[in-house]
């Protein structure tokens, strides 16, 4: 049978039977039935076998399905060893101490006068070294809310500027899954895919931050001691457990001149890797058998026997990374590519998305549709890895045929999709930020201005062309 027959109905099936799990799964169940959320997982796996059971019963070959499944998950293996690899890169960054010192210092520099700008800046260094949003607001997030609340500060502000400076990092640094999984799903290389979203989330970044510094004068901390018994005690228990060095830059510095001079990927992570292994066999107490643990595993604070008492805030901060780290977001990949690769067989996306997105004739159109699909997608699904390969697979064919570069579309799935996380508030990324903060959502996601002013950066570059490299060609 010709993939080519499909009708608009079969195509539309199976992407229905999906957003009724997903609705029922994700929505209905934890809010209307006080029952468990059903794991993204199950759901794509109920779904896939759905999808696979329809073609087979429309005449597919089941080889021919399977066949088509198997490339769409050979497409992505190279970027699943760069999620291998960013855990071991984020255990080797701890372990050698890279990580700890920007933190301590971030802290040391902040000023009660600036302290909403500190909020924002300070989670931005932290994500742009790690690529995780959850991981800066429940590591240095934690701190400078406790700072804010000590000197009497302006929380919903602090919230707000704290998970801005949290996403631009996880937005923007190769470290981030939802960086690469964007990239990934539109099949575009991961620096073009930075490079592209540079247009919407640094203009939004500065805005964001001068608004953070007139703020700090018209809703002032009350108090201006900085020297909290729980400041005081974290960075205590870091200079407990390592030994700060000027030249712990070095890991970060490899990977970014390596982006700078658009090297590939792997190559730049291995070296960031093999010159954190190196510093902190040389400058930290660890033992070459802790150094490879840690790669392997993780670093835990486990390792200095010699630091005692620590808060908990530092082993959040601290006890992460190892090959296995990022495991579970190539698993969850894996079986949404499942669903995507029987989809792919009959053409499906394309021939869903022509029909409710015909109106879209214009580059224009097609942009401002691709960013209301994903705010729908992520909202329902809450999930930014679904949204990227559901969207993004849906859309190529479309900017293809418009000669829209793909990175557009791909910057489209984190301007509408990554940014909406921390103010939908049924999303696990908003109750994990109001969990670990300690601020609703309604107090803070209106002083949250990197995510509102790039939802009205973006549609306002589609809108225009600017920024949108319609004479460039595809890479």
């Amino acid at each position: 049978m010709n993939k080519d027959q499909i009708s608009f109905k079969s195509a539309l099936a199976p992407i229905l039977f999906l957003l009724v799990l997903v609705v029922y799964g994700l929505i209905l169940r934890p809010l209307f039935f006080e029952q468990t959320a059903l794991p993204l997982e199950i759901i794509f796996i109920i779904a896939a076998i759905f999808t696979i059971i329809q073609l087979v019963w429309l005449g597919y070959e089941w080889d021919d399905i399977l066949d088509s499944i198997v490339k769409k998950l050979a497409s992505a293996m190279p970027a699943w060893f760069i999620i291998f690899s960013i855990g071991i890169l984020i255990s080797s960054w701890i372990i050698c101490g890279t990580i700890p010192m920007l933190v301590y210092y971030g802290i040391k520099i902040i000023h009660p006068s600036y302290l909403y700008l500190f909020a924002f800046a300070v989670p931005i260094i932290f994500s742009m070294m790690t690529g995780t949003s959850w991981g800066s607001v429940g590591t240095v997030g934690i701190i400078i809310i406790g700072i804010a609340t000590v000197l009497d500060a302006h929380l919903g502000i602090t919230a707000g500027a704290i998970v801005g400076g949290a996403f631009f990092g996880d937005k923007m640094s190769p470290l981030s899954d939802t960086t690469n999984i964007a990239a990934m799903g539109t099949e575009v290389d991961l620096y073009d895919h930075i490079h592209s979203m540079t247009y919407t989330t640094l203009p939004s970044a500065i805005i964001a931050a001068l608004i953070y510094i007139g703020l700090g004068f018209v809703y002032p901390p009350l108090s201006q001691n900085l020297e909290t018994p729980t400041t005081l005690l974290f960075l205590s228990g870091l200079e407990s457990i390592f030994t700060f060095n000027i030249l712990l830059v070095i890991p970060p510095l490899v990977v970014l001149l390596g982006s700078l001079k658009r090297m590939p990927t792997l190559p730049i992570m291995f070296a960031s890797i093999g010159s954190a292994s190196a510093l902190a066999l040389l400058i930290q107490p660890f033992s070459i058998e802790k150094i490879i643990h840690s790669l392997h595993k993780g670093f835990h604070t486990d390792m200095a026997p010699w630091a005692t008492n620590l808060p908990n805030e530092i082993m959040e901060l601290v006890n992460r990374g190892g090959l296995y780290y990022l495991a579970e977001a190539v698993i969850t990949a894996m079986i949404i590519f499942i669903f995507i690769g029987a989809l792919d067989h009959v053409n499906a996306m394309p021939i869903v998305i022509d029909r409710i997105f015909g109106f879209a004739k214009s580059r224009s159109a097609t942009i401002l549709s691709s960013l209301g699909a994903t705010a729908f997608t992520n909202a329902m699904t809450s999930n930014q890895y679904a949204t990227s390969f559901i969207v993004g697979d849906a859309f190529k064919s479309k900017f293809d045929n418009l000669k829209i570069h793909r990175k557009v579309l791909s910057r489209s799935l984190e301007d509408t999709g990554t940014m909406l996380e921390s103010i939908v508030p049924w999303h696990p990324t908003a109750l994990f930020i109001v969990a670990t903060l300690g601020v609703p959502v309604a107090d803070y996601w209106h002083w949250q201005f990197l995510s509102l002013i790039n939802f009205i950066i973006a549609p306002a570059l589609a809108i225009t062309g600017i920024g949108c490299f319609y004479k460039q060609k595809k890479s």
